[in-house]
């Protein structure tokens, strides 16, 4: 029996995607993003390492989109913190903005938080598929 990549639920499965970012507010933004494009996630939300940690055990995400500066831990930390954990989880970076001078995260993904309509878009882009929720299912 083969496993099932961490990148592809089941059918009939919501992705699970895992939400860093210490604001409750630019999280819900980024889940309604999502929802907003009919995609069938289910989001959970950590800010801290320890928080982190325990979502990539106990919730397997699918994917996971980071803020990139957090206070007293950073996307960076998230990415690292992915990749020991499961390399094959691809990572999406926020951010709301980027120096010129300043090398972008090795992330899957890099999007500006003014730039959230194109987050289904890279999601869709990094798990390889369309999935759309069933109208009048939730």
């Amino acid at each position: 029996m083969s496993a099932t990549p961490a990148s592809s639920p089941p059918a009939g499965s919501a992705w699970r995607v895992l939400l860093v970012d210490d604001s409750p507010d630019d999280a819900e933004l980024a889940e309604y993003a999502l929802r907003k494009a009919g995609l069938d996630v289910e989001c959970r939300r950590a800010c801290t390492a320890a928080g982190v940690d325990q979502a990539l055990r106990e919730f397997a995400p699918h994917a996971v989109v980071s803020d990139l500066n957090l206070p007293g831990y950073s996307g960076l930390d998230a990415l690292a913190q992915v990749r020991a954990h499961d390399p094959g989880v691809p990572v999406l970076i926020l951010t709301g903005a980027v120096a010129p001078d300043e090398d972008p995260p090795e992330a899957e993904a890099l999007l500006l938080k003014d730039d959230l309509d194109a987050l289904p878009r890279e999601l869709r882009g990094l798990l390889g598929g369309n999935r759309m929720a069933t109208p009048g299912v939730r």
